[in-house]
């Protein structure tokens, strides 16, 4: 369901129904929520209590909100309906294990970098602050800080003392690799990148796993040279001259 999701959420941005009610804006936009009610219904079927969860309480929301309900009270409220929708599909791309993944990436790159910026700043102001007027306020070395850590260096706020060199320079080395981690983190989830992840076993149970297949394997291929040789001596002459 999840290309007819997209599409369901996608098509209806160039035809909402206007004053006019356009008849193929209105079959579009009603075939997207019809599309949207087949999902539900269908997770409904297959997951136990789903309507009992928030994930299908929202998705029971959205059905509900994004009804065609211009066909009863006029036109209004389409942008509303079409956030609601993204929110929809926003809410499926983060179900996936990628997405969980990714975000969990994230969140440790952004504690990181969170704590460098900080730091740095702080280091930073307390270095420059007495002598260096473009640190006048801790908000212009949290500033110098953020710009230092993504690579940007717009050449506003420099340092001029040693020690708030070597805090730019800390800053950068931890910028490189922050950046570094967020851009395999997001190819690995574009799948810009090859997953590397199938070319070992995950566990000790997957790896046990193939080798009884190939020692099941091995003792089909036993047997069968074991039939084809009983077979071969069946058929031979009982003179033992070859036909």
């Amino acid at each position: 369901m999840t290309l007819p999701l997209v599409l369901a959420a996608v098509l209806p941005l160039v035809l909402i129904p206007g004053q006019q009610r356009n008849a193929l804006a209105v079959v579009v936009n009603v075939a997207a929520w019809l599309v949207f009610v087949t999902d539900l219904v269908v997770r409904q079927r297959h997951v136990v209590r789903y309507l009992s969860t928030w994930v299908g309480r929202f998705d029971l929301a959205v059905v509900i909100l994004t009804a065609p309900w211009f066909l009863v009270f006029g036109p209004g409220g389409g942008t509303f309906v079409l956030l609601i929708r993204f929110a929809r599909i926003g809410r499926l791309i983060l179900a996936g294990p990628d997405a969980r993944r990714l975000v969990k990436r994230i969140g440790r790159v952004s504690v990181v970098a969170i704590g460098v910026v900080v730091l740095g700043a702080v280091a930073a102001y307390e270095a420059e602050h007495p002598t260096n007027p473009q640190f006048a306020s801790f908000g212009d070395s949290l500033w110098w800080s953020i710009v230092t850590l993504t690579t940007v260096g717009y050449g506003d706020i420099v340092p001029v003392t040693s020690q708030g060199r070597l805090v730019g320079v800390m800053i950068m080395v931890a910028g490189v690799g922050v950046l570094g981690v967020l851009a395999g983190s997001l190819a690995s989830f574009f799948r810009l990148a090859p997953d590397t992840t199938l070319s070992a076993p995950d566990d000790d149970g997957h790896a046990e796993a193939l080798r009884r297949e190939v020692l099941d394997l091995k003792s089909q291929v036993e047997r069968l040279n074991d039939g084809i040789g009983r077979l071969l001596v069946q058929d031979s002459p009982p003179d033992g001259s070859s036909t």
